[in-house]
This record gives C-alpha cells, sequence and structure tokens, in this order.
C-alpha cells in the first residue's frame, strides 16, 4: 500500500531514514538545533540554584481559541519556573506522534512553540520523538523539562505566609478552561473566549524587582484559583479569605459559567498567577504589575488571617461566606 507523505507513518519512529529526516526538516529548523547528540550540554551557572521542572500536555483539541499544544507546552513549563522565582533558561520537549498525525498540523505546533520560546526568552535545547499506533496517541502527545536559575537572595514558599499578608491576583481567572470547554461542545461566544496562555516571566522579573517581600507564588492551572489558595492554606497552616467581588471574572466567562453551572474559582488558567505579598508592599506591586500586559488586570484580592486554620474562606457579594474547598475531582480533564 502506497503512504501518505503527508502524514506520520510508523517508520518516522523507527530510528531509521526517515526517523533521521523528520527531525532534519521539522525539529532542527523549528528551534534551531545546534547539535543531534544524546545530550545538550550548557554551561554550569556562575550563581544561584538550578531550579528543573518536568511537565506533560494532553490537551484535547490541540488547537483552541488563543492557542495549540505547542505553545501550552512552552508556556506552561516556563511559568511552572518563573513562580518558584527562577529566571527560565532551556527547555527540553519530547513529542508522542499518532500514526497517521497531519505533518502540517506539527509543523504549525512547532512553529508556535518556537514563537512562545522567543517571547520568553528560552532555549528549547533538545528534545525526542517516539511514534505509536494509529489510534493509540490521541494525535499528539508533549512532555517537556525546563530548567532555570533562582538567583541568589529568592526564596519563595507557602511555609514563609504570615498573618496580614495581602492576596495578589495578576489577571481574571477561568478564560483557559472555558475556551476549551467551549470549543469541546460546540458552544460560541460573542466575542469569542480566548484561552490566556502566555508567558510570565517577564511578569515575575518584574515583580521580584519591585519588592523582596513576596512570600509565594504560583499559576493556579488544573484545580483552579480555588485550589492553589488551598494549597496555601495548608502549608501555611493560616486562613485565606478572599473577596468575591475583587476577583476579576470577564463578563464572557462568568456567562458561560452560569450556563454550563460551572464556579469560576476552579476553572483552569494557564497565564495568570496569584501571590502572597506583605501587606505594606501589595498595593505598590499591583500598580506596578498593571503597567504590564500580563498584569493589566492585578488586584488585591483577600488577605490573610489567623483563623480559622488551614481554611479557605470567600466573603460573597452579598455579605455571607463560604467555606472553599478542593474538587473531589477535575470539572474539565485534559485541559492541559
Amino acid at each position: 500500500m502506497e503512504l501518505c507523505m503527508d502524514l506520520i507513518q510508523l517508520a518516522h519512529g523507527s530510528g531509521g531514514r526517515m526517523m533521521h529526516q523528520l527531525i532534519r526538516d521539522y525539529f532542527v529548523p523549528a528551534f534551531d538545533l545546534r547539535t543531534l547528540n544524546d545530550s545538550a550540554v550548557m554551561d554550569e551557572p556562575a550563581s544561584g540554584r538550578i531550579a528543573i521542572t518536568t511537565d506533560s500536555y494532553v490537551i484535547s483539541p490541540l488547537f483552541f481559541p488563543g492557542g495549540d499544544i505547542g505553545m501550552l507546552s512552552v508556556c506552561g513549563t516556563v511559568n511552572d519556573l518563573s513562580v518558584s522565582g527562577a529566571r527560565p533558561l532551556y527547555l527540553t520537549a519530547g513529542f508522542i506522534l499518532e500514526e497517521g498525525f497531519p505533518l502540517k498540523d506539527l509543523k504549525k505546533i512547532l512553529a508556535s512553540m518556537t514563537e512562545a520560546s522567543l517571547k520568553a526568552g528560552i532555549r528549547i535545547v533538545a528534545g525526542d520523538t517516539k511514534v505509536v499506533d494509529r489510534g493509540k496517541g490521541d494525535g499528539l502527545f508533549i512532555n517537556t523539562a525546563g530548567f532555570g536559575i533562582i538567583e541568589d537572595g529568592i526564596s519563595l514558599s507557602p511555609f514563609n505566609i504570615t498573618v496580614g499578608d495581602r492576596i495578589v491576583l495578576s489577571g481574571s481567572i477561568g478564560n483557559h478552561g472555558i475556551s476549551v470547554m467551549a470549543l469541546r461542545n460546540g458552544i460560541s461566544f460573542e466575542p469569542d473566549i480566548l484561552s490566556d496562555a502566555r508567558p510570565l516571566n517577564r511578569l515575575v522579573e518584574r515583580m521580584l524587582g519591585i519588592t523582596g517581600n513576596i512570600r509565594v507564588m504560583r499559576d493556579p492551572t488544573r484545580g483552579g484559583l480555588a485550589t492553589t489558595l488551598k494549597e496555601f492554606a495548608h502549608d501555611s497552616g493560616l486562613c485565606m479569605r478572599i473577596s468575591e467581588g475583587s476577583v476579576p471574572v470577564r463578563p464572557g466567562v462568568r456567562g458561560a459559567c452560569e450556563l454550563l453551572g460551572l464556579d469560576p474559582l476552579y476553572i483552569a488558567n494557564e497565564g495568570i498567577l496569584v501571590a502572597v505579598v506583605d501587606r505594606g508592599d501589595a498595593e505598590a506591586l499591583v500598580c506596578e504589575m498593571r503597567k504590564t500586559p500580563e498584569g493589566a488586570e492585578a488586584a488585591i484580592i483577600g488577605e490573610v488571617t489567623e483563623a480559622p486554620k488551614r481554611t479557605v474562606l470567600l466573603n460573597t457579594e452579598i455579605g455571607g461566606s463560604r467555606i472553599i474547598d478542593m474538587l473531589s475531582g477535575d470539572q474539565l480533564p485534559r485541559i492541559c
């Protein structure tokens, strides 16, 4: 049977001529790879600590409003490094391709990875490709590893949180999760709800330059803002108290959540961060964050209190309060 050369074949993962041609024709030019050795060799940093993260991306569909799996894999890895206080430097990417996957889609995904890495100022230095039988890979999965440097004097941890600290959010919540959910279910909105996927390292660098009193940062991806705050409360032993009216939610996302019976606090995000900051620095920090594209919607959404311990409390707009806990499951699987 004649092979279709516009699609991934099992031979592309065989280790032979077709695999080498795939790498040289697609991956080498996309990432400007300088060597095809078994390892990329980097210089050891003169100072600071090495930060390493790894992640896997299995989002469905692969292309969604505002991005695709390639862009997401770079931004997600960069952001995991950034909120740990690291300056992202290098990234590796492993591709599990399904037999029959269109090469034009692979090329588009590689281009978006290149664009995202250039925007973040991170180099993709190594990778791997594997091909699985048709029907066993759902098109494409990507696994990444990210490497960065945490400069001396930076130490972010929920164990640093103290009573009176303020909770700062860099932008509106729920955009990524709702954009993917709408596409999966054939729901359209006017205007379109776009994923917020973007690298946050420039914003984090600016924040760390403004104040040394940031206790901890996280990017609230799966499980949303609620889950991240619950993690802060559990690890610090304190209460995260937030105000419903202070949490930015765009009208389209709020309307979609009401339509679908969802809580935006639990919807996944890919382009925002939440930080706990000394109360004396919070307002000035938010003011500076709003001068950046990534932090234009930044807001102080709450504070840390002594009790009730290990609890997240939401002060509602009608004057009551409710306990925010982690979900027992997931509102939307395969969101990243």
